[in-house]
């Protein structure tokens, strides 16, 4: 199973990305480069928050996600509502599992905020792998949505 080179990614992203602050234009680069650096991440993408305590899908890659999810269910509404990274090895066992897509099997879910602290979305990256994410893919992952947004 390839690994992600996450100081490769960070580089590239940072690149592409310099001196751009269109959160929709972030979101769809970080999506496309992280969907493409490895093959566990079956769907990438980002749902926004469009209203409170509603998420609503952005700049994704993969089949058809979920049109919008409310912080009160899921995966991506448990990261939104808590602030803090869900990271789900069997989606079958998470309480309230939305199953936008049957081939998904574990899932990785990060808040994003913006520089001035506020939540702005949730980047959702699922796997059709069982157990596919790690504890190191989860920090690398919030470390490259901090330096592109927060910035």
């Amino acid at each position: 199973m390839p690994r992600v080179e996450y100081k490769e990614l960070a580089q590239t992203i940072a690149s592409l990305t310099e001196g751009e602050r269109d959160e929709v234009a972030l979101m769809a680069t970080v999506t496309c480069e992280v969907h493409h650096a490895d093959d566990r991440f079956d769907w990438t993408g980002f749902y926004r928050v469009t209203e409170p305590d509603l998420l609503k899908i952005g700049p994704y890659q993969g089949g058809h996600g979920c049109l919008q999810i409310p912080f009160s269910r899921g995966v991506c509404g448990a990261a939104a509502r808590t602030g803090q990274g869900q990271l789900v090895p069997d989606v079958n066992a998470f309480p309230g599992h939305i199953a936008c897509a049957s081939s998904t099997q574990s899932e990785l879910v990060l808040p994003v905020w913006n520089g001035a602290g506020d939540l702005i979305a949730v980047f959702d990256i699922d796997s059709n792998q069982p157990n596919a994410f790690t504890q190191d893919d989860a920090n690398q992952l919030a470390a490259i949505l901090s330096d592109t947004f927060t910035r």
